[in-house]
């Protein structure tokens, strides 16, 4: 859905162009039908996945930019909660417009926008070699079994706000960088084990299913994951 959505973005500002086969004035403004085809393109991979964009320069303090981040990415240890490690596994869809603002007409720049968010990821907690597991802070044997979850953003459409650099390596080609985030809200998350739900903790005072309701409690409502994290790194080419 959201490459159709580029897709026909692109089509749009394309048959624009062809449209706009004259100068336009109005209100004392003159708009060029040129100004409604991308004056480059970029690729770029980070947090959110790998994709690419368009991007149009209205003058030399603003790009206006439309992309896609997809694709599955994976690390260790990525969501940690009272003492509980998750390997992730990320299914991201993002689909993007920024506007690029360059208060000194140079490579740093200050990006606002919004952003389509459809991303997943799937949790899962192990015992340690111990054969031990933290669930909300209590330790549980392995009779818990692994710990299997999804936590998924809920806001659709989310703001976004970063700042980045975009050093050229001659007039056609150039690097970027980029760090910010989308304010999602809280997500919506699953969790349970493939063990005994009814283990008790070493203290014997909890069982694994009543610590992984409160688990998933504080994974919806901690202000730490209301915020979708972004940082990429990606190649530039202006036509």
């Amino acid at each position: 859905m959201k490459l159709r959505m580029l897709v026909a973005a692109a089509a749009l500002a394309t048959a624009g162009s062809v449209m706009a086969d004259s100068a336009v004035v109005k209100d004392g403004y003159e708009f060029h039908g040129n100004q409604l085809v991308p004056s480059g393109v970029r690729a770029e991979v980070g947090t959110t996945g790998y994709g690419g964009a368009l991007v149009w320069t209205p003058n030399s303090k603003v790009d206006v930019v439309l992309g896609y981040n997809g694709g599955d990415i994976s690390w260790s240890d990525d969501v940690s909660v009272d003492g509980t490690k998750y390997d992730a596994e990320m299914d991201n869809n993002v689909a993007y417009l920024n506007a690029q603002i360059r208060p000194w007409s140079n490579w740093f720049y200050m990006a606002a926008g919004v952003g389509y968010i459809d991303s997943k990821y799937d949790l899962k907690g192990r015992p340690g070699s111990d054969g031990e597991i933290k669930l909300d802070g209590k330790t549980f044997g392995a009779d818990v079994g692994n710990v299997i979850g999804k936590l998924k953003y809920g806001n659709d459409i989310a703001p976004y706000a970063g700042i980045g650099f975009s050093p050229a390596i001659n007039n056609r080609w150039g690097v970027f960088g980029e760090i910010g985030a989308y304010y999602t809200g809280n997500p919506e998350v699953t969790l349970y084990n493939t063990g005994s739900q009814d283990a008790l903790d070493v203290n014997g005072t909890t069982t694994a299913a009543e610590a992984l309701a409160n688990q998933r409690k504080k994974l919806q409502n901690d202000d730490e994951y209301e915020w979708l994290p972004v940082a990429k790194l990606g190649l530039s080419f202006r036509f």
